[in-house]
């Protein structure tokens, strides 16, 4: 009885070792495989850009398209911390002084979904307007 415990244990120990080199190997190449589709995918979304300085939002309006998924990307080039915020995106990121942060939307039917800055609401404002491709 001894000896088929002892066989089991050593064939346990065996699998185990086999199991834990498998996927020492594999784990980092499917990890590097999501990696570089997921950076591909987000390649092939569109991407739009907002500024702010001294404050505001620039331009106060972006147009994109309706049912598609997008980047806003946003560049804070104030010497201050901004939070881009929308209810109607249900969105909100802090930005740092002289850094740019991304944000994704949608997919969304067309309307006029507005933004602000949390710490300056009364001049940190504007508004993404999606419409259909068709739509001028």
């Amino acid at each position: 009885m001894h000896s088929s415990l002892t066989a089991r244990t050593t064939s346990a120990n065996t699998v185990m070792k086999w199991l834990i080199r498998y996927l020492s190997i594999t784990m980092p190449l499917l990890s590097a495989f999501l990696v570089v589709a997921a950076v591909a995918k987000d390649d092939k979304i569109e991407a739009y850009s907002l500024t702010l300085e001294n404050h505001v939002f620039t331009p106060k309006e972006i147009f994109i398209p309706a049912n598609q998924k997008v980047k806003i990307i946003i560049h804070n080039k104030d010497q201050v911390a901004e939070e881009f915020d929308s209810f109607d995106l249900n969105r909100e990121r802090v930005i740092f002084a002289g850094k740019h942060a991304t944000i994704f939307v949608g997919p969304l039917p067309p309307g006029r979904y507005e933004y602000f800055g949390e710490f300056h609401p009364n001049t940190a404002r504007g508004f993404i307007v999606v419409k259909e491709l068709s739509e001028k």
